[in-house]
């Protein structure tokens, strides 16, 4: 849940965070991350616009309000 929170943060700082960079900065491996963002996804927390390259995250802000709850 930490790992999500951060990544959320992460996003909501800079949208087009690539999952590299999001490893980084949580030391965590790109499985690591892969397995986050799938649940935040799932959730309907975050979703991808556009293209893997040149596209950006999008945080749905009410789902993202029932997560922190």
């Amino acid at each position: 849940m930490k790992s999500r929170v951060k990544i959320i943060e992460l996003i909501n700082n800079n949208s087009t965070i690539t999952r590299e960079e999001l490893a980084e900065k949580l030391n965590l491996t790109l499985k690591g991350i892969d397995k986050q963002i799938k649940i935040l996804k799932e959730k309907k927390v975050i979703e991808r616009v556009g293209a893997d390259k040149g596209g950006y995250w999008k945080i749905n802000r009410k789902e993202n309000d029932k997560l922190k709850s």
